[in-house]
């Protein structure tokens, strides 16, 4: 096992830079997931780490070795693909073999390594079957076996599961967890989907248009976005954002946007008259028919509900406030209806501010918790 550094690495096609500046360190044994939307430089920086792509700019180090103007069978990593690339007119048992054949592998040796990583994935029974004969679920699996049975120094994994369905994707989710925690083999993942992400990743690295935009742990990612970005694109659904600024009504801080405003849950606020956005989670936001003095509470405005969503444990309402649209977590058995005017509220401690120049994290004494 190994760990992986990226120094400033920087990717160019003429004018346009699909890996800009990036800086990572994946540590030894770490399971990490690259996370971002299509175009976001996720499966480039996955590429250059299997030299697959050349860098432009910058290093790349497996343990202590430069790999830069390394071949990639050189670099001692086995990478996993989206389309499972399976040799069609090979045994499951010969496109397991087939990398250890090449190596020049003893032949007793490649039978042990088959037969182990069969066992361990699962597919012992299938190995005289044709890929054509498998399903998916099964043809991933045989496309993971190629990358264990090798005993690399690194997984590089793009987006394996995205050609699953959704059942076998969360089966698949667990059982590449139990794999890693087995074979402790440091592994860069790569995904769009926030859930594999979150689910998966000891730490995640949020990319957007080629940058690094933050990284950390997934609750902390959850609970204290440090820009907009990250703080939209994580969550579902997304964090309901207000564009507006502190005023001053009857001596109170208040926070005034487009057609709503309501008190500041802070003793701190951004000096007058800086333009913020107000980042609200929908979990974290509620409506009622009461009066704030009831029923506690900051209250951001009187609506009505447009759209209720349910997805069996959770219900959201879609509330529109003035022009503004906010969504709001609520609980299912309650009853609300299409059309029903509502107070929308939120807690004091569950606020996040942004600078809206920037885009980035404004820092308040404003209760946030990050759980530990």
């Amino acid at each position: 096992m190994s760990s992986v550094t990226l120094e400033n690495v920087e990717k160019r096609y003429g004018d346009v830079r699909a890996v800009d500046d990036v800086s990572l360190q994946v540590q030894d044994g770490e399971f990490l997931v690259l996370l971002g939307p299509s175009g976001c430089g996720k499966t480039t920086a996955l590429r250059m780490i299997a030299g697959l792509e050349t860098v432009s700019s910058g290093t790349i180090l497996i343990g202590d070795r430069v790999v830069n103007d390394l071949h990639p069978a050189d670099r001692d990593v086995a990478m996993v693909f989206q389309s499972y690339a399976l040799y069609p007119h090979m045994t499951v048992y010969k496109n397991l073999a087939y990398g250890l054949r090449r190596r020049k592998t003893p032949k007793e040796e490649i039978k042990r390594r088959v037969n182990e990583t069969a066992r361990l994935l699962g597919i012992d029974g299938l190995l005289n079957r044709l890929p054509a004969q498998l399903s998916g679920g099964q043809r991933q699996r045989v496309a993971l076996g190629r990358a264990i049975v090798r005993h690399p120094e690194v997984f590089l994994m793009d987006e394996p599961l995205s050609n699953l369905d959704a059942q076998l994707r969360v089966q698949m989710r667990a059982e590449l967890m139990r794999l890693h925690q087995r074979l402790g083999v440091t592994t860069i993942y790569v995904t769009h989907d926030q859930v594999e992400a979150m689910t998966m990743g000891q730490r995640i690295v949020v990319m957007s248009e080629g940058k690094v935009q933050q990284v950390g742990p997934p609750l902390e990612l959850y609970g204290r976005p440090q820009t907009l970005f990250v703080a939209g694109f994580l969550g579902a659904p997304q964090m309901n954002r207000v564009d507006g600024h502190i005023t001053l009504v009857q001596g109170q801080p208040t926070f005034a946007g487009r057609d709503l405003q309501f008190r500041w849950p802070s003793s701190q606020h951004p000096p007058a008259p800086a333009a913020i956005v107000v980042g609200l989670r929908p979990q974290h936001m509620y409506v009622s028919t009461g009066a704030e003095s009831e029923e506690g509470g900051v209250l951001v405005g009187r609506g009505r509900i447009e759209l209720l969503e349910h997805l069996g444990s959770q219900s959201f309402a879609f509330v529109t406030v003035g022009s503004t649209s906010l969504v709001a977590e609520v609980a299912p058995e309650v009853g609300h209806a299409v059309g029903q005017l509502v107070d929308l509220k939120f807690a004091p401690g569950n606020i996040h501010v942004f600078d809206a120049a920037t885009g980035q994290r404004l820092e308040f004494d404003t209760g946030v918790r990050v759980p530990a």
